[in-house]
């Protein structure tokens, strides 16, 4: 596996974003600044730099496109090394040895958006491995877009509501081996910037941008959330930050 690994790294996705991630302390002052490499998660990167990571601060794309991830770390007090959940494979998916899969770093931005009318899901297409599950609004960051105006023009191409973006609250990540929804298996790692957002006129979501990886939208009431099908990331994800919104 690690032959192939090195193979795999020959060929990287013209799309891919170059990420940094910026630790800052109580302070303000930057403790450190490393690469965010392929695989790699933040809350990792701090504890090897001898930092727990607290929480997301901001990100935004510098002038050359980066996209800069700063988070408020603080000096590691004996904490264990964050777990790693490794890197999985679609279900299966064969690969040929003499295959060196295209290796492909994605920011995207999502919003977990609440109104009176409970929570916006969002069901993926059968362009997806995962057809028919439930997520969260959101996508991929465009070329030179501000994660910010990614989530918000996403939110209403996938669902046509108009929201109000709140904080960063969480940067989580997913390496796996699969399939793109437009052919080629990829060595893929996602880097998913999520948001709090509110909509304050709620209305029938509908999704605009018909044919990509959203196939309906729903308000889904809070008190029954856990009775869709979610995917196996965003089941965690909810159950974590729902509870903290109380």
């Amino acid at each position: 596996m690690a032959g192939w690994r090195q193979q795999a790294s020959l060929i990287r996705a013209p799309d891919s974003i170059e990420m940094r991630v910026v630790g800052v302390d109580g302070d303000g002052s930057a403790v450190f600044d490393t690469p965010l490499v392929h695989g790699a998660d933040p809350d990792i990167l701090a504890w090897e730099t001898g930092y727990l990571a607290v929480r997301p601060l901001d990100a935004m794309r510098d002038p050359s496109g980066e996209l800069i991830i700063t988070m408020l770390v603080r000096p590691l007090a004996y904490e264990p090394r964050p777990v790693s959940a490794g890197r999985g494979q679609d279900a299966g998916l064969s690969i040929p040895r003499a295959l060196r899969p295209i290796v492909r770093q994605r920011a995207a931005g999502y919003a977990i958006v609440l109104s009176d009318r409970g929570l916006l899901g969002t069901q993926y297409s059968d362009r997806t491995a995962v057809a028919g599950r439930w997520g969260m609004p959101g996508g991929g960051i465009d070329d030179h877009e501000q994660p910010a105006a990614a989530v918000l023009r996403e939110v209403t191409e996938e669902t046509s509501q108009l929201i109000i973006l709140g904080e960063l609250i969480k940067v989580q990540t997913s390496h796996w081996i699969g399939r793109s929804p437009n052919g080629p298996i990829e060595d893929f790692h996602a880097v998913r910037l999520i948001y709090r957002g509110s909509c304050p006129k709620p209305t029938e979501p509908t999704v605009v941008d018909r044919g990509g990886t959203t196939e309906s939208a729903r308000w889904v009431p809070l008190n029954s959330w856990r009775s869709l099908a979610w995917t196996q990331n965003w089941q965690q994800v909810l159950g974590e930050l729902l509870t903290e919104s109380g």
